[in-house]
């Protein structure tokens, strides 16, 4: 069953962050047709017909439907100087019950990478997710040899939790990702030693 109608915007410094639309379509596969090289190496093999327009209206349905549904969060980053798309940022696979927890993912647009766009992005999905969404843990995973996500995880506060091998399907063939997480209450490595 669905449920009621949400509208989701999210604001940060230079970006817009909105679920995707129909007339997002021709801005979106340009970018990811420019930005292929950059992109294949981390991410799922691309389907033959993944930058038709078929295909987003699908992604655009999708987006609705798990919205509406609570299973998940996909924003495109709409940079607003100049309403440029930057890339997107999916929390998905959203838990409730005894785990409160979701799963993040994104991509930019290689012109727009190290920007720190994305990191804006991320703590804006982040502190979301806390506040409004009331989740308790957001975990990502990236390749180990990604350095940039990496990188950009830790600057983003997520800290390393270990490997997962052979967890997900990266470019046609199953890869190992490190796994980091970002906790609403986090205290790790804090304790109260020493205190009176």
């Amino acid at each position: 069953m669905l449920l009621a109608r949400r509208t989701v915007k999210l604001e940060t410094e230079r970006l817009t962050l909105r679920p995707p639309v129909h007339a997002d379509f021709r801005y979106w596969a340009f970018l990811r047709q420019q930005s292929k090289d950059h992109l294949i190496p981390w991410e799922p093999a691309w389907s033959p017909d993944h930058l038709s327009r078929k295909s987003f209206t699908n992604r655009v349905y999708w987006a609705k439907r798990s919205i509406a549904q609570g299973s998940a969060l996909p924003l495109f980053l709409i940079r607003r100087e100049d309403d440029h798309l930057v890339g997107a940022i999916t929390l998905d696979n959203i838990r409730r019950g005894p785990a409160m927890a979701g799963t993040i993912g994104y991509w930019t647009g290689v012109q727009f990478a190290r920007r720190g766009y994305m990191r804006e992005a991320i703590g804006a999905v982040v502190h979301h997710a806390f506040t409004r969404l009331d989740l308790s843990r957001i975990e990502a995973a990236c390749l180990p040899e990604n350095a940039a996500s990496r990188g950009l995880l830790e600057r983003s506060g997520f800290k390393y939790e270990g490997v997962a091998q052979s967890y997900l399907q990266i470019n046609g063939r199953w890869r190992t990702h490190v796994l980091y997480a970002a906790l609403r209450n986090d205290r790790r490595g804090k304790t109260t030693a020493g205190q009176a």
